[in-house]
């Protein structure tokens, strides 16, 4: 998680953006069902308002025919392959050919010192270190897997703004100004951005590659809306409300509000996963030093599994079995380095149950980050401690690499998969 503004700053007035819609919030999800009609298509705008390192490609990356799925997804979103593991398509050997061409490299974006280190793996060394927006939050990549944006959020001002990395080349181009982007999705359906505008208890649908706004739903019971993960189907999704403790559900075709969910204990949920069934959203809440599960379609609390001190990123293992848990080490938000209750925890997918803990050695801050293509290494930032961790996925030994100051949202790439959901790197 970000170092976040004070709760003064996280209700901040709400800045209605010049083309953005409010929406009514709909009923709960339980009374309302969600429509499944297509939204209407994007607006279109010249060629020359779309950033060079963008394209104008809105395919996914598909390496091969997918046979019909089981599961009815909404339209346009690619097929569900495997709906006992819709993680299947992000496994090792499904790395796309064009994608396998980028460069290996991690992406870590330096919340104080406004820049973003890029290490490379095979050497475990920072190559390049280029400057950015205002509180860079978290590396992104696109839906159709060509660039990866850096969201800066600005905190406490207006001038907001992303920054488009070049996949292939691993520059930057010409930031795009978009107001307080905290952290981005991509509708599964690859036909909008979702700029989850934090402080202002909103999120606005961008045009994917202009980033021009489609229309705003506001968020008024979720104060410090920040990370999100999507159903199955595309249908919904479920975003956490850091400083509320509460979850909201947003239908993805209408752009409405389904509902809110009060989690029972805690009170700061972080990031959310889904399982690979699709059945179980996955909460991480720093304060209550655990994952809540979530029943997706009731939208209802149906467990808890305690990891850690500060629990707080959540990603799935390349053959989604299993899920790291970081573990910050900390309840406050300024946390200092070098906790000794920073850590990983590892949970099995199918029985709930923790299978292994690794220690951050001397202590420390682990908080966002991904998995390598091949799946044997988990990158995540050391937050406090001005690190990335390099974590063997066999045995949790690790290196630490210095980068900039207070690093977030780190991604990984290349990866496999056919498409991105946003975050640092949801990929399906």
């Amino acid at each position: 998680m970000v170092v976040k503004r004070h709760l003064a700053a996280a209700t901040a007035v709400f800045v209605a953006l010049g083309a953005g819609t409010s929406l009514a919030v709909a009923q709960e999800a339980s009374q309302s069902p969600v429509q499944t009609t297509a939204p209407s298509a994007a607006p279109q705008l010249a060629p020359a308002q779309v950033p060079a390192s963008q394209g104008s490609s809105t395919q996914p990356v598909v390496s091969a025919p997918a046979a019909p799925s089981a599961v009815q997804t909404i339209p346009g979103m690619p097929p569900v392959i495997n709906p006992a593991n819709l993680y299947s398509e992000t496994a090792p050997d499904h790395i796309n050919p064009e994608v396998a061409q980028d460069p290996a490299r991690v992406y870590v974006p330096n919340l104080r010192s406004n820049d973003v280190s890029v290490i490379d793996p095979a050497t475990s060394k920072v190559v390049d270190r280029f400057p950015v927006g205002k509180s860079p939050q978290h590396v992104v990549p696109s839906w159709d897997l060509r660039t990866l944006w850096v969201t800066n959020n600005a905190e406490g001002t207006t001038n907001g703004s992303l920054t488009p990395i070049d996949a292939r080349t691993g520059k930057p181009g010409p930031a795009v100004a978009v107001d307080d982007p905290y952290n981005m999705y991509f509708t599964p359906d690859g036909k909008s951005a979702i700029v989850v505008a934090e402080a202002r208890k909103r999120l606005d649908f961008r045009d994917p590659h202009t980033m021009a706004l489609q229309q705003s739903v506001e968020t008024p019971d979720c104060k410090g809306v920040n990370h999100a993960d999507f159903s199955i189907d595309g249908r919904y999704a479920i975003f956490t409300c850091e400083f509320g403790g509460h979850l909201v559900k947003v239908d993805t075709v209408n752009k409405t509000v389904m509902g809110y969910l009060k989690l029972s204990s805690g009170g700061m949920p972080q990031d959310i996963l889904i399982s690979p069934n699709g059945k179980t959203f996955y909460v991480a809440d720093m304060m209550a030093d655990g994952v809540f599960m979530v029943d997706g379609e009731s939208f209802k609390e149906i467990g808890f599994i305690p990891t850690g001190v500060g629990t707080h990123g959540l990603y799935p293992s390349r053959d989604g079995t299993k899920m790291y848990v970081a573990n910050r080490g900390s309840h406050k938000i300024h946390g200092k380095p070098h906790s000794k209750a920073g850590g990983v925890t590892v949970i099995d997918f199918a029985t709930n149950k923790i299978v292994a803990n690794w220690p951050i050695p001397e202590g420390g801050s682990p908080d966002m980050g991904n998995v390598s293509a091949d799946g044997k290494t988990l990158w995540l930032s050391g937050r406090f401690d001005d690190v990335a961790y390099q974590i063997n996925t066999e045995d949790g030994s690790m290196k630490k690499i210095p980068v900039g100051a207070e690093p977030h949202g780190l991604t990984v790439w290349p990866q496999p998969g056919r498409y991105s959901i946003g975050h640092t790197g949801i990929l399906r």
